[in-house]
């Protein structure tokens, strides 16, 4: 990429050509989303265009554009497959008895007083184990989804819990990518990186509890009555064959991942080991095993709950998605290809005079990068590379910036529609991305906290007392 902006022929992006894309998309998404209640994929692949037609009057062949697209699309693709995986686990699990008997169980063990509080807590201990936000949500997070909608819960706060959950496993994890990326890109040691981030993560985790419990308290006399619960089970029990055996298949699929089995064979040894439940423990047969792992679990007991509750999953349930992503990865790989995403971080350092707007701009490229460039390595990558350079001048240690990118860039990523986690989040949890975001209070304070720190100092790391005192003069001329 820098080869290319060395040409005598390819025009570095200023800041007021780099947000014609940018603000096209704003417009786009707006104005289909909330006017004309389209989805968002045409308004992405129109933003795509226009970012294209930039990108050719900066002087860029249309081969370099469509190269950067794909490139993106690559860096996507496991995300994708995996997705594609869960959506048949989720069919399996169904057939298979599996999601049922959890649910089953769930019901006799939580109450709408404590359940929000619990749903955290049981998603955040599954997502440290496994590292990895999509398979917790994709395993015990689709039970905690059926649970609480046979206790009469609001689907959004139970999805929110959830996220709040598996993305904090997903942040403090030493098995999960982001964990081991973020400090990969600015040179931080994995658990020097983690410790840090303890201080910004326990705190909003401890909020999140706080709140939870108080929503858990507030709406305990509003879920479902004591007789409704015992239908939903007896439904279950006379539908499925609920047996504490077929949780083996999600405890023997996080065993795998705590022994660090890539994240894609072990989600697929899932699937394959519902489909074996559906066939031997259910009495499916075979062929209709086989299509429910794409076409997902089917019934129709014209009881709604149980009907809504059952009937999901399947690779077709996430099609949807999967088109989202591939454009909305088009859109930012055109904006990573021509340096567009650097030409406003260039411009947004011009406003971070001291520390804290320092840290408060690297928040807000994070969060931008996952609007714009609709992926969370993005959100990390960019940022990461991009800001490296500033925290070493100013004498700031790499840990900070890597806290930051957590902070920001992966706790954000799936409170963005057309992002790659919060559309696959969507479509697990089967909760719109809108809906469930002023719920998932973890993803929501975390890079508050993380700016409240920048402001103050406060767990702001510097290298030396050197640094300390430059530091202080920098800001008492910027005072002044």
């Amino acid at each position: 990429m820098e080869k290319q902006r060395e040409r005598q022929d390819v025009k570095k992006p200023t800041l007021l050509v780099a947000l014609i894309p940018i603000g096209f998309m704003v417009i786009a998404l707006f104005t289909g989303i909330f006017i004309y209640e389209a989805d968002p994929h045409i308004p992405l692949l129109l933003s795509a265009g226009v970012a294209a037609i930039v990108a050719l009057r900066l002087g860029y062949k249309w081969k370099e554009i469509e190269e950067g697209m794909l490139d993106a699309v690559r860096m996507a693709l496991q995300a994708i497959t995996i997705l594609m995986v869960i959506g048949a686990i989720i069919g399996s699990w169904i057939a298979g008895g599996i999601v049922p008997t959890m649910i089953y169980y769930g019901l006799d063990i939580l109450a709408p007083g404590y359940f929000l509080v619990a749903a955290c807590a049981i998603s955040c201990i599954v997502s440290i184990a496994s590292g990895n936000a999509w398979t917790a949500a994709g395993t015990i997070g689709i039970a905690i989804m059926g649970i609480g909608q046979g206790l009469g819960m609001n689907p959004a706060m139970v999805a929110g819990a959830v996220i709040s959950g598996v993305y904090f496993g997903d942040k403090i994890s030493p098995l999960s990518e982001t964990t081991n990326l973020a400090p990969g890109i600015v040179g931080v040691e994995l658990f020097e990186h983690i410790k840090h981030m303890l201080y910004t993560t326990i705190p909003a985790l401890v909020i999140a509890l706080i709140i939870y419990a108080v929503m858990g308290i507030k709406f305990a006399g509003q879920g479902t009555e004591i007789s409704e619960v015992k239908l939903l089970q007896s439904q279950l029990g006379e539908i499925f064959t609920i047996s504490p055996w077929l949780l083996l298949v999600p405890s023997f699929i996080i065993v795998m991942m705590i022994f660090k089995i890539p994240a894609l064979p072990g989600l697929t040894i899932g699937s394959l080991l519902g489909a074996i439940c559906a066939i031997v423990v259910q009495k499916v047969p075979v062929g209709d095993a086989i299509n429910i792992l794409y076409y997902g679990y089917s019934i129709n007991t014209e009881i709604e709950i149980v009907d809504n509750l059952l009937n999901n999953g399947g690779i077709e349930s996430v099609l949807y998605t999967v088109s989202l992503i591939i454009i909305a990865m088009c859109f930012g790989g055109v904006l990573e290809r021509t340096g567009i995403f650097e030409a406003i971080v260039q411009g947004i350092l011009k406003l971070a005079k001291k520390t804290g707007s320092l840290i408060a701009a690297t928040v807000a490229t994070c969060i931008s990068a996952n609007i714009v460039g609709c992926d969370q390595y993005l959100s990390i990558i960019v940022p990461g590379r991009m800001y490296a350079a500033e925290y070493e001048k100013r004498g700031l240690k790499a840990k900070n910036l890597s806290r930051t990118l957590e902070d920001a860039g992966t706790m954000t990523s799936p409170l963005i529609p057309w992002n790659t986690c919060g559309a696959f989040m969507a479509t697990t949890l089967g909760v719109a991305t809108l809906d469930y975001l002023p719920f998932a209070f973890l993803c929501l304070i975390s890079p508050v906290i993380s700016i409240i720190y920048g402001m103050t100092g406060f767990k702001i790391e510097y290298k030396d007392e050197v640094a300390e005192k430059a530091k202080s003069k920098r800001e008492q001329h910027a005072v002044s």
